[in-house]
């Protein structure tokens, strides 16, 4: 009667120690055609259909031919490809043809580059350096807007100036103690390493 007992309530807290496993077996899974969750055990990975395909649309391949000249059209292509209109979103070639357009000229496109660069584009970090070259271009051409962005990329960059000196002064400090008193343990003798 006792063992019964012993053995009911044993049963009865290993059954309550026992776990399913986790439901969490699904990968992400990204492309050129966007990013997608999938099974762990799928072999092959098709791209969805749901992103537009700018192969299949004259209009973007006319757009895209267009920007190789004219700047204007860059910057509507870069602006597209920011904003995923008509093509898939992608900040790469945003910046691309963005950085095309601002390379010829075009106003709005150095103010975008100058805004992308000073509060940074997705997986991009702010970079306040290019944020200022490219607003300084802007607001030489009388930009307003560009001009108090501008104010703001130079106090960034003058942060971050400050932020690495104080870092590489403290790495040095750091540096300069931690193993300043430690003799190495091994030495090399023609074929191998000897310790004592």
């Amino acid at each position: 009667m006792k063992y019964r007992v012993f053995a009911s309530c044993a049963v009865v807290v290993l059954a309550a120690c026992v776990q399913n496993p986790p439901q969490n077996n699904l990968v992400r899974i990204c492309d050129d055609h966007g990013c997608s969750d999938r099974p762990k055990d799928q072999g092959t990975f098709e791209a969805a259909n749901n992103a537009p395909d700018e192969n299949a649309d004259p209009r973007i391949a006319a757009l895209k031919a267009a920007a190789e000249k004219e700047p204007r059209a860059a910057y509507d292509l870069g602006l597209r490809y920011f904003r995923g209109d008509g093509v898939r979103q992608d900040s790469y070639q945003a910046l691309v043809w963005m950085r095309k357009a601002g390379e010829a000229g075009n106003l709005q496109a150095e103010k975008a580059l100058g805004s992308f660069y000073l509060f940074g584009l997705e997986e991009m970090g702010p970079d306040p350096r290019e944020a200022e070259k490219w607003l300084m271009l802007a607001a030489s051409r009388g930009d307003q807007e560009s001009k108090k962005l501008l104010v703001q990329a130079r106090a960034d960059k003058l942060a971050d100036a400050a932020d690495y000196k104080r870092q590489k002064e403290e790495r040095e400090l750091y540096y300069g103690y931690w193993y300043s008193g430690y003799a190495y343990q091994g030495y090399w003798r023609q074929t191998a390493w000897y310790w004592y």
